[in-house]
């Protein structure tokens, strides 16, 4: 008589809920939702006196928000054991690059009338314009190297490496956004944005250093031996 086969244990709801086929789509439709909004905004003209002002700054919030998401992931996983949220990682950084994209066409459209030049110059000519466009230039490649057939060409430890630059991308996008605020000396959201990014950079430090501490010392007679 065949012994039965060992169950799995239950996994939890929330874990369930990730691994449910419908659970990409919802996130995919969630993430498009601020940009339905916001386009409707600008046809039913209810974005405020200027509209293409709170559609540029409107793109630009999400892009960080959306940033901030992805920043989250490996926290969150880590904390809670909800592995499947690494499922929804790519997605995020996709949009947030999304986003990104938008943000700068429609300033390139609505503020310059997409003539470079002229965009060139102004890139140039204002600090914050400039971090903001070294931000979205930085998250080019790791849009284009999120693919399994991009981390097969350039071997885990490069992609990986290539991939931390989110971090310098996190940081430039926040004081590109402080930069924005302090024009009307409004820091409220700012400091938000700055503790929740502040948090996630700082436990990703914390655990580097607790690892390298728990790491064995090599004994320094065998550090000349092969």
């Amino acid at each position: 008589m065949s012994k039965p086969l060992p169950q799995r244990p239950p996994q939890p709801r929330v874990q369930r809920l990730l691994m449910h086929p419908l659970a990409k789509p919802a996130v995919f439709l969630a993430l498009l939702a601020p940009l339905a909004l916001l386009v409707w905004g600008a046809v039913a003209d209810t974005l405020g006196a200027n509209p293409a002002e709170a559609l540029v700054r409107g793109l630009g919030d999400w892009t960080l928000r959306v940033l901030c998401l992805g920043l989250a992931v490996t926290p969150l996983r880590t904390l809670t054991g909800w592995h499947a949220l690494a499922r929804l990682r790519r997605m995020l950084g996709l949009f947030s690059a999304f986003y990104m994209a938008l943000h700068f066409l429609a300033y390139a459209w609505f503020d310059k009338g997409l003539l470079w030049g002229d965009i060139v110059l102004d890139i140039a000519k204002r600090p914050f314009i400039l971090v903001g466009s070294a931000a979205g230039l930085l998250m080019l490649p790791l849009a284009a190297t999120s693919f399994n057939r991009a981390v097969k060409a350039l071997g885990g430890a490069r992609w990986q490496a290539l991939h931390r630059s989110v971090y310098a991308i996190a940081g430039l996008g926040l004081l590109h956004f402080f930069w924005m605020r302090a024009a009307k000396h409004r820091f409220g959201e700012v400091a938000v944005y700055a503790a929740v990014i502040g948090v996630l950079l700082g436990w990703r430090l914390w655990r580097r250093l607790a690892a390298r501490a728990r790491a064995p010392a090599i004994p320094a007679a065998s550090l000349g031996k092969p």
